[in-house]
C-alpha cells in the first residue's frame, strides 16, 4: 500500500525545515524527505576551513533567531550544521533522513506520486527545498587535461593536505574560489588563480559589515522581476570571506599575498590551457563594483544623517598591483609545477527527476514567489526564488511563510467548496 501524505517537503535543509516549522504551526500534516542526513549539502559539500560570508546575525529562521554571543562573527561548516540541528530538535519536525526521491510526477486524479528509495508515495502538495544549486558544473574541455593532473569541484575539496605535491590552479574567482586560493597559498602552496567576472565588496566600510549596509540599501529586498534576464540569476556574488573574523577577500588582495592570477582558461592544449587575455578587464570591472557600493553608501550616509566614523584612506592601492601580471595567453601545467586544478566554476540547478513541465530551457522552475502553474507545487530556497535573500538564512523565512500559508489557504477552500 502506497504512503499517502498532505505535503511531501523534498530537503531537509534550511529551506525545508523552515517551511516544516509553519506547517506545523499552522497544524497541518506533512513529510520532509531528505536524502542524507540533516543539513547534509553543509557536511559533505563545504572544506574543512569553510565559514559563513554572512555574519550571524543574519542566521534567521522562522521561531529560532540567533541567541549566541557573537552576533557579528561567522560561523564555521560544523557550526552552520549544529545551528540547524539545533532548530531541528526545538520542533520536532516530521523528518525522514536516508530517503532519496528518485522522481516525481503527477496522479491522473490529482496531487502528486513520487517514487523514493523505499517505496512510492503519494501527496496533494509538493514542496520542493533541495538548494539553491544541485548540479557542480565543470568546463567541458576538462577530459582534454592530461591523465597526471588531479581534477577536482570545489564542493570536493576538503583541505590542502588533501592534494598531492605540487602547485595548484584554481579557476573562478568567486568567494569560494578566492577563499580556497587564500588557504592553499597560506599553506605554503604555489597558487594560480584564474579571474572571471566576479565582483568584490569590503567586508566592513565605514565601521558596518558590509551586510549591514546591503539591508539599508536595500539590495537584499530586490526582487527578482528587476533583473535584466532570467540568466542574470547566474551571475556571481561579490566575493568577500567571514574566514578569520571576516576580511576583504579577492584578487587583487591575493596577488600582493604571492597568488598569481591568470585570465579567463578558455581551453586546453594537452598539459597547456589557454589563456583569455582579460585579466586586467575583469580585475578594473571588480573594482569599480566595490566603488559603486562604497559611493552609495557614501550617498545614504548623507542622506539618513547617520553618525558612522569616515572611512580612513588606504595607502596600498589596489590598483598597483605587479603582481597581478599575466603570464601571457598560455599556461604550461608541466613547466608551472602544477598538479591540481581546483574547477571553482560554481553550479546549476539539476531537477531532472521531476517529470513535469514547470522550467524554463536552462532547468529554472517557471514559478512565482515558488508557486507554480501545476496546483499544489511549490519550491523555496532558489536562488532569486523572489528577493536576492531568498537562498540565503536571511529570506528564506519569508519564502517559507508564504508557501506554507499558500498551502493552508488552499487547503481551506477546498473544504469550504466541500460543505457547500
Amino acid at each position: 500500500m502506497r504512503e499517502r501524505v498532505e505535503t511531501l517537503v523534498i530537503g531537509g535543509g534550511q529551506a525545508g525545515l523552515a517551511v516544516s516549522y509553519h506547517l506545523m504551526k499552522s497544524g497541518r500534516g506533512h513529510l520532509i524527505l531528505e536524502r542524507g542526513r540533516l543539513a547534509d549539502t553543509w557536511r559533505t559539500q563545504r572544506w574543512d576551513g569553510f565559514c559563513l560570508n554572512t555574519p550571524n546575525w543574519t542566521l534567521l529562521l522562522p521561531g529560532h533567531p540567533y541567541v549566541g554571543d557573537d552576533p557579528d562573527a561567522f560561523m564555521s561548516r560544523d557550526e552552520v550544521v549544529q545551528h540547524l540541528e539545533r532548530y531541528a530538535e526545538a520542533f520536532q519536525p516530521p523528518l525522514r533522513c536516508g530517503v532519496s526521491v528518485c522522481s516525481l510526477d503527477r496522479r491522473s486524479g490529482g496531487g502528486y506520486f513520487a517514487e523514493t528509495s523505499e517505496g512510492p508515495l503519494e501527496a496533494n502538495n509538493v514542496v520542493v527545498a533541495t538548494g539553491a544549486f544541485q548540479r557542480p558544473t565543470t568546463p567541458p574541455f576538462t577530459t582534454e587535461l592530461p591523465v597526471w593532473i588531479s581534477q577536482l569541484h570545489a564542493s570536493e575539496y576538503l583541505r590542502p593536505s588533501q592534494l598531492p605535491a605540487g602547485a595548484v590552479l584554481v579557476v573562478g574567482s568567486g568567494s569560494s574560489g578566492c577563499q580556497i586560493a587564500e588557504e592553499l597559498n597560506r599553506s605554503g602552496r604555489t597558487v594560480y588563480l584564474s579571474v572571471g567576472s566576479c565582483p568584490w565588496a569590503p567586508r566592513r566600510y565605514r565601521g558596518r559589515d558590509f551586510l549591514r549596509w546591503a539591508i539599508d540599501l536595500g539590495l537584499m529586498d530586490e526582487t527578482v522581476d528587476a533583473l535584466p534576464s532570467p540568466r542574470a540569476r547566474l551571475a556571481c556574488n561579490q566575493t568577500l570571506s567571514g574566514n578569520d573574523g571576516g576580511h576583504d577577500c579577492h584578487p587583487r588582495m591575493l596577488a600582493r599575498a604571492g597568488v598569481v592570477l591568470l585570465g579567463r582558461v578558455e581551453a586546453a592544449r594537452g598539459h597547456k590551457l589557454v589563456i583569455r587575455a582579460d585579466l586586467d578587464e575583469s580585475l578594473d570591472k571588480a573594482d569599480e563594483f566595490a566603488a559603486a557600493f562604497k559611493r552609495k553608501v557614501d550617498e545614504y550616509v548623507i542622506a539618513a544623517r547617520l553618525d558612522v566614523p569616515d572611512e580612513p584612506v588606504d595607502a596600498d592601492s589596489e590598483r598597483d598591483d605587479p603582481a597581478a601580471a599575466t603570464l601571457g595567453l598560455e599556461l604550461d601545467l608541466r613547466s608551472s609545477g602544477v598538479a591540481t586544478i581546483i574547477w571553482a566554476t560554481g553550479y546549476r540547478p539539476d531537477f531532472g527527476w521531476i517529470r513535469l513541465p514547470v522550467f524554463d530551457e536552462d532547468g529554472w522552475p517557471l514559478q512565482v514567489r515558488g508557486v507554480t502553474g501545476l496546483p499544489g507545487l511549490y519550491f523555496v530556497g532558489v536562488h532569486w526564488l523572489y528577493k536576492r535573500k531568498s537562498a540565503l538564512f536571511l529570506g528564506i523565512g519569508e519564502d517559507a511563510e508564504h508557501i506554507a500559508g499558500r498551502i493552508v489557504r488552499t487547503r481551506a477552500r477546498s473544504r469550504e467548496r466541500a460543505r457547500l
